[in-house]
């Protein structure tokens, strides 16, 4: 997947602040957006989302870079 498409991903997660809902508007799987996002954060060095079991936040360096 491109850097682009990998923002776009990051960018979508961070408005829907949900993996899942991500994956339904971009019609991918969750488990792919988690990956993709993953990827990025690991590209770049710096945790963009705060995961937990019920929420994605995202950090100061997430909101940053959106």
């Amino acid at each position: 997947m491109g850097e682009l498409e990998s923002i776009r991903v990051f960018l979508t997660v961070a408005a829907q602040q949900s993996f899942a809902g991500a994956a339904r508007q971009l019609g991918m799987t969750p488990a792919s957006v988690t990956r993709t996002v993953a990827a990025l954060e690991a590209q770049l060095g710096v945790q963009l989302l705060v995961r937990t079991t019920r929420q994605v936040s995202l950090t100061s360096a997430g909101a940053g870079y959106a």
